[in-house]
Parts: structure tokens; sequence; C-alpha cells
């Protein structure tokens, strides 16, 4: 009879202590600042490497553009001492330049034999300087043209490496962009 009432006494205490235990608050906030704090600082830590990489995607083509303009306007030859302050123009407006490729051309388009060609081309880190047998590559992605009209065309690449491993890898950025002369049809060149 003692060995049953023991039983019970016992029986009754843990599950009052139990009951206790999950009524009492006390330590939650310390328990759940455990759970909620790595996923806030991953969290922002992803929104930090988003915001950079559309950051880096914007300043490389606003540096192309801004390249195609300033080429647009020139009424001088363009050489080589020209294309590198291009290039460190451009270095100097985007962030990550270990990676960085530009080649500048100049490009004709004839209608009588429809297809473009190349007045000059400038390459600073491509495998090849666009050319008159190559540059049916890109011309697909060229605009409607008029006959003997030209156009400045800027191509970039850049890999963007993002600060933090959270699931985004080296992103190659590429722009592709061109530009009409603005003052004359024919800049000159000599690179």
């Amino acid at each position: 009879m003692c060995r049953s009432r023991c039983n019970a006494m016992f029986k009754s205490r843990i599950l009052n202590s139990l009951r206790l235990f999950r009524r009492n608050e006390d330590g939650s906030i310390a328990v759940e600042a455990l759970l909620t704090v790595p996923m806030l600082f991953w969290t922002i830590m992803i929104g930090y490497t988003y915001f950079d990489g559309y950051r880096e995607a914007a300043s490389n083509v606003k540096a192309a553009y801004t390249i195609g303009d300033l080429i647009s306007r020139e009424t001088r030859t363009v050489d080589d001492a020209y294309i590198d302050s291009m290039v460190d123009l451009f270095e100097r407006m985007v962030q990550d330049t270990a990676s960085l490729q530009v080649r500048i051309s100049l490009l004709r388009y004839d209608k009588k034999r429809d297809r473009h060609r190349v007045r000059w081309s400038a390459n600073r880190g491509y495998d090849t300087a666009l050319s008159n047998a190559n540059v049916a590559t890109v011309s697909s992605r060229l605009p409607p043209m008029s006959d003997q009209d030209t156009l400045i065309l800027v191509e970039t690449k850049n890999i963007y490496r993002s600060p933090f491993r959270v699931g985004l890898e080296d992103t190659e950025m590429e722009t592709f962009i061109f530009t009409r002369p603005r003052f004359t049809n024919e800049i000159a060149g000599s690179v």
C-alpha cells in the first residue's frame, strides 16, 4: 500500500514539476535570440550581397556608356593612349577590376553587302580584337543601320565576386553598348 502511495506521490510531483516548468517563462528571450539571431544575420548578409551585386552591375553599365559617350564626342584621332585612359576611367568607376576586359570598336554598315565592317578596334583583355573576319559574331546584336552609317561599340566583361558566400557564385557581368558618333560619321583611329 505504501509502495503504490509513494509511486503516486512521486508521479504527482513529476507532473507538477513539468507543469511549473511549462508555465515558467524565465530565459525565453535568450532561447529566442539564440534561434533568431543567426537567421537575422544570414538575411542581412544576403541582402547586402545582392545589393552589392546590383550596384556593381549598374556601375559596369554606367562606365561603358560613359566611355561610349566620350568617344562619340571625339573629333581627334583615337590612339592607344586614349584607349588606355578610357580603360583607366572604367577601372575608377567600378569596384573589382582584377578580371576586367574592354573592347572598343568603330563599325560601319555596308547595305550593299548587308554586313558590318570594322574601321578600327582596340582590345584590352579580350582573346581577340574585333575584325572583319569575326564581326559577324556580334552583328545580330547591333541595331538596324543606314548605309555607310557608323557606330561605336563598347564591350566589357568583368567578374563579380560576392563579399559573402550565401549562394551567389562568381558572376560574369557583360556589357554590350553602342553609340552613334555625335559630330562626324567617322572617328579616326590609330589603335
